[in-house]
């Protein structure tokens, strides 16, 4: 959307900064060589080892080193391996398994294998932004486990983006952790993401966004356009561990259209504007209708998640046999991948990691009141220096209620409350953003809890 800017300009009735008074941190440089360094090239070679294993559905051979899903794992885990070797030792890999069995897609008992890459944060590290993508690949019959399956774009894409994703990003340090993950088992039950998202809660780990990127390939839809230029973000409006007495509080004060994973999709689209010819389609549903992806099992875990995908669709070429029919081709090969578009969405993931990454966590505990006066005010709390050194202040956030962006904002520096004046709460929404000495900004965070990050 390309109506608002990087740094959004105060308008309406909040009055103007005085010449003396104290301005918002400049925006991070380093974002625009994130934004243009993913490599078209590298993720094409990647998509074509990930497609010549023949297979990679969850059931297939787990032991052969050529074919199936075994040899496809353990290639990605050799090559975060690579890839932290090459940054001096800065991933920590490892694999996340589970036993499934008595599913209607895992007769079972079938291990399903995942692979994460932790890059941790310098002083932050309990804080967590990820991207995944899915190992799996699958033809018309879901429980065809022997046939041939490229899955060149659902989803050696997404995977292939998240591999290149971690080339780019361990070059740098970032206070808060960045996990690169490789799901398994996303068409036989999402059960990779499950597993990853216990992981998440057994170790406490404060996951801020989950970047489920699930085919980012394709620029050319079965509905005849040719689309480079722009992607889609999914979202959940909702949050789906909500209770009752937080739906009643919503039902009130508002937060349906402002669940964290809402304004982390708000927040990827301010990044795109970092990207060359991107923009981005923000989608106000949980995935595709009727149909489910990776994010849903860290949302349903209480994380913010979003599905980062292409924007146009080729439904011959999505869990298909590999076929001809009355001269119309089906099947998910190589030759339906654009990789220049791949390498853009890889560039909106690395840049929206980043940005949140550098940035000081979310604000917390962030509350709102104004009910029968002409100003508003919001409070939050702050973090230690010790786990935020590079926090510079705080920036509040306000739109119409029937805005699908963040329109205007103030800079209101290091504190934990202000007040807008003249500015009625009843005729907007309110958001709070953490800003960074080096100009990066959180997710803004909606009060209540309807949009909180959870806490520091």
């Amino acid at each position: 959307m390309r109506r608002h800017a990087l740094t959004l300009a105060l308008t309406l009735a909040a009055p103007a900064f005085a010449a003396d008074a104290p301005q918002p941190p400049a925006g991070n440089p380093k974002l625009y060589d994130i934004a243009t360094a993913p490599s078209a090239a590298r993720i094409e070679a990647d998509v074509r080892k990930l497609v010549s294993f023949g297979t990679r559905h969850t059931l297939s051979d787990q032991t052969s080193d050529t074919r199936g899903i075994g040899a496809a794992t353990r290639w990605i885990h050799a090559e975060f391996e690579k890839i932290s070797k090459d940054c001096g030792g800065c991933l920590d890999v490892r694999y996340v398994e589970g036993t499934v069995q008595g599913e209607p897609r895992i007769p079972g008992p079938l291990k399903v294998i995942s692979v994460i890459a932790i890059q941790r944060g310098t002083s932050d590290p309990n804080r967590y932004v990820m991207m995944s993508g899915d190992i799996d690949s699958r033809v018309t019959d879901v429980m065809n486990a022997t046939a041939d399956a490229p899955g060149a774009n659902d989803n050696a894409s997404g995977m292939a983006g998240t591999i290149e994703a971690a080339r780019v990003l361990t070059k740098y340090k970032f206070p808060a952790s960045i996990v690169y993950g490789a799901l398994s088992g996303e068409d036989q039950g999402l059960f990779g993401g499950k597993f990853v998202a216990a992981e998440a809660k057994k170790n406490g780990w404060r996951l801020e966004a989950e970047l489920n990127n699930d085919m980012i390939g394709n620029s050319s839809g079965i509905n005849g356009v040719v689309d480079n230029t722009t992607a889609r973000v999914f979202s959940e409006g909702v949050r789906i561990v909500e209770t009752a007495d937080e739906a009643k509080q919503r039902r009130f004060e508002g937060g349906e259209l402002d669940s964290p994973s809402r304004n982390l999709g708000r927040y990827i689209d301010r990044m795109a504007d970092y990207v060359p010819n991107l923009d981005v389609m923000m989608v106000y549903r949980l995935d595709r209708f009727g149909r489910g992806g990776h994010h849903r099992p860290f949302n349903e875990a209480g994380y913010p998640g979003v599905r980062v995908m292409e924007t146009n669709e080729n439904y011959d070429r999505q869990h298909q046999d590999l076929r001809t029919e009355n001269g119309r081709q089906y099947g998910d090969v190589i030759e339906g991948v654009d990789f220049g578009y791949a390498a853009k969405l890889t560039a909106l993931n690395a840049v929206s990691l980043a940005g949140m990454a550098w940035a000081p966590p979310p604000a917390a505990d962030v509350k709102i009141e104004g009910a029968v006066t002409a100003d508003t005010t919001l409070k939050w709390s702050r973090p230690s220096a010790k786990q935020a050194p590079n926090l510079a202040g705080y920036k509040v956030y306000w739109r119409l209620t029937t805005d699908p962006q963040w329109t205007h904002s103030r800079w209101v520096g290091d504190v934990t409350q202000f007040t807008l004046k003249n500015v009625v709460i009843d005729n907007y929404f309110f958001g709070v953003a953490a800003v960074a000495k080096d100009g990066t900004e959180s997710p803004v965070v909606f009060p209540g809890a309807a949009g909180s990050f959870g806490g520091y």
